[in-house]
C-alpha cells in the first residue's frame, strides 16, 4: 500500500516541479498542485486504508484492559473471601455482653 502512496507523491512532486520551472508557471501553483493532487488525496487514502488496523489495535487494547480488570477483581474477591471466614470458636464475633463495664466510684 505504501509503495503506491510513495509513487503517487513522486508523480505529483514531478508535476509541481514542472509547473514551477515552466515559463508560465508559478511556485504558488506548484505548491497548490502538490497539495491538492498529492498530499490531500493520499492522506485520505492512507487514513481510510489504515482504519481496520486501528480498529484491531483498539480492540486488543480494550481486551487487555478488561483482562487486567478481571484479574484485579479476582484478587479482590479472593482477599475478601479470606477475611470473611467464620469464627472458629462457634460463637458470633459481635455478641452482646451483659453487664458491660463496672462503674468506677470514689471510695468513701
Amino acid at each position: 500500500m505504501y509503495l503506491i502512496v510513495i509513487a503517487w507523491l513522486y508523480v505529483t512532486l514531478m508535476m509541481a516541479v514542472a509547473e514551477a520551472t515552466n515559463t508560465t508557471g508559478t511556485v504558488l501553483g506548484a505548491i497548490v498542485t502538490f497539495v491538492l493532487y498529492g498530499l490531500l488525496p493520499m492522506g485520505i487514502v492512507v487514513y481510510i486504508m489504515g482504519t481496520p488496523s486501528r480498529k484491531r489495535a483498539i480492540k486488543q487494547r480494550e481486551q487487555a484492559e478488561q483482562a487486567a480488570w478481571d484479574a484485579e477483581q479476582a484478587t479482590l474477591r479472593a482477599a475478601q473471601a479470606d477475611s470473611a471466614a467464620p469464627d472458629a470458636g462457634g460463637e458470633t464475633p459481635a455478641a452482646a455482653q451483659d453487664g458491660g463495664v463496672a462503674p468506677v466510684r470514689k471510695e468513701p
